[in-house]
């Protein structure tokens, strides 16, 4: 099981990628993470294998607080979550069969038992024939599939892909999403990160799906978005952001605690305290005649 409580994520220079994110992934899940482009979706998979850490909240998986794991013991997390990443960090020094015994080599693997289990990872995605190309030779898609070979060949229980299918003609991107609800059906947990609805479309037509959606690092939750558990209309205010175009949402308190919700904003809003300010203020005075 996955679950993320009151995740909060923000980079150098103040950005905030992802913002009071919480929910659970059971296990066997094929779950799907979508939004537009910067909505916080590479973040929030990063988060997983620990890759990026939280500024606060927790992320556990497996029954452990990956967020507060320790440097020494994250390769050991690592090894039970498979990942494939938008750019696929193939190695072009070596074959196709090398590039999916890398992962049982660093492991310890036996290389008699390693070469099996690359040959069968390489079978399952269709690969087998080309074992001893370079990746180089490859087409996009043949180039992706060898990125899933390397990500399962260890067995993990969890995959994570990131835009897996970006870049790929229909056919193509069809095949590989026919491999992770292969993968589901055994019972392996997925997660996939995309904005193509083709893909989900074809995902949910053969298999049990969900997704969950993000917004400029919130969650949407029937159309709502969530902070820390806190939807839209229950316990959130809106504000404009510094720079007055970009809408944000922040977590406030009930209305007889005035003085904590205004803090709130104005560390929230930054160079534009003042203006969150007059918005908390406007919405209070609301309350204040409909309480």
């Amino acid at each position: 099981m996955i679950e993320f409580s009151a995740v909060h994520k923000r980079y150098p220079g103040g950005y905030a990628a992802l913002k009071g994110v919480s929910f659970t992934v059971a296990d066997a899940e094929l779950l799907f993470v979508t939004g537009h482009s910067g909505a916080g979706k590479s973040t929030l998979l990063k988060l997983i294998p620990v890759i990026e850490r939280v500024n606060s909240g927790s992320v556990v998986v497996n029954g452990q607080n990956v967020s507060a794991m320790a440097a020494r013991a994250i390769p050991f997390l690592r090894r039970n979550i498979g990942q494939i990443f938008q750019d696929q960090k193939l190695l072009y020094d070596r074959s196709v069969f090398d590039n999916v015994m890398l992962p049982l080599n660093v492991t310890g693997v036996h290389p008699k038992e390693g070469a099996k289990r690359a040959r069968a990872a390489l079978d399952k995605v269709g690969l087998l024939a080309r074992e001893k190309s370079n990746p180089i030779a490859l087409s996009g898609g043949e180039q992706q599939r060898l990125a899933i070979a390397r990500a399962i060949v260890n067995r993990p229980s969890i995959l994570i892909a990131d835009e897996p299918t970006a870049n790929l003609d229909v056919q193509y991107a069809g095949e590989i999403v026919d491999l992770f609800v292969d993968f589901n059906r055994v019972g392996v947990t997925v997660m996939i990160a995309t904005h193509d609805e083709r893909v989900i479309s074809r995902a949910a037509a053969k298999a049990k799906t969900r997704s969950l959606r993000l917004a400029n690092g919130l969650l949407e939750v029937d159309g709502l978005l969530e902070v820390d558990g806190l939807l839209e209309g229950e316990g959130l205010l809106e504000a404009e952001s510094a720079e007055g175009g970009e809408r944000g949402v922040f977590p406030a308190v009930e209305a007889q605690h005035k003085s904590e919700a205004f803090a709130i904003f104005g560390q929230e809003t930054d160079s534009g305290r003042e203006r969150g300010l007059d918005v908390a203020q406007r919405q209070f005075a609301a309350l204040d005649k409909h309480p």
